[in-house]
């Protein structure tokens, strides 16, 4: 029973709460003449995030190879 409450939880948020804005987006695109642009504007805003975390991975990256500390065991 609770776990059943939980899982229905879950649900709620995601469909009530987290889901707005892509519902919003796809009743605004519609009717805008930039509907291509404006429904992938969250995948560019994720592709920005990793691109930033990917430099900084690199850059961690080539900080333990410089000093020789990559492949410690």
């Amino acid at each position: 029973m609770i776990l059943s409450n939980i899982f229905e939880w879950i649900g709620r948020l995601f469909t009530d709460l987290l889901f707005l804005p892509f519902n919003w987006l796809r009743l605004t695109v519609a009717t805008a003449d930039l509907g291509w642009w404006i429904s992938n504007a969250p995948n560019w805003g994720f592709l920005a995030i990793l691109l930033v975390l990917f430099a900084y991975w690199m850059k961690e990256s080539f900080k333990f190879k410089n000093e020789g500390t990559e492949d410690r065991a």
